[in-house]
C-alpha cells in the first residue's frame, strides 16, 4: 500500500512538467497552423513516449504494482492513439 502512494506521489511531481511541455508544443504546432488532426497525433505520439520513459525510469522499483501495470498500458497506449492519428 506504501508503495502505491510513492508511486502516486512520483507521478504527482512528474506528470504536470510533461504535460505543460507537450501542451506547449501543441500550442507551437497550433500557432504555425499545421492541420489539427496532424498536430493532435504528434501532440498524443509525443506525449505517450514522455510519459512512458517517465513509468520505464522507475520499473524496478514499481513493476510488481498493478498501478504501475495500468499507467503504463495507458500511456503506450496513448502513444498508439497519437501514430494513430498521424497515419489517418
Amino acid at each position: 500500500m506504501k508503495e502505491n502512494r510513492i508511486l502516486l506521489n512520483y507521478y504527482l511531481f512528474t506528470i504536470p512538467q510533461v504535460t505543460v511541455f507537450a501542451g506547449a508544443v501543441l500550442g507551437i504546432m497550433l500557432i504555425l497552423e499545421i492541420k489539427t488532426q496532424t498536430a493532435l497525433g504528434i501532440f498524443a505520439s509525443f506525449y505517450g513516449l514522455l510519459l512512458t520513459i517517465i513509468a520505464l525510469l522507475v520499473k524496478r522499483q514499481f513493476s510488481n504494482l498493478v498501478l504501475y501495470k495500468i499507467s503504463l498500458l495507458f500511456f503506450v497506449g496513448f502513444m498508439m492513439l497519437g501514430i494513430l492519428l498521424l497515419l489517418m
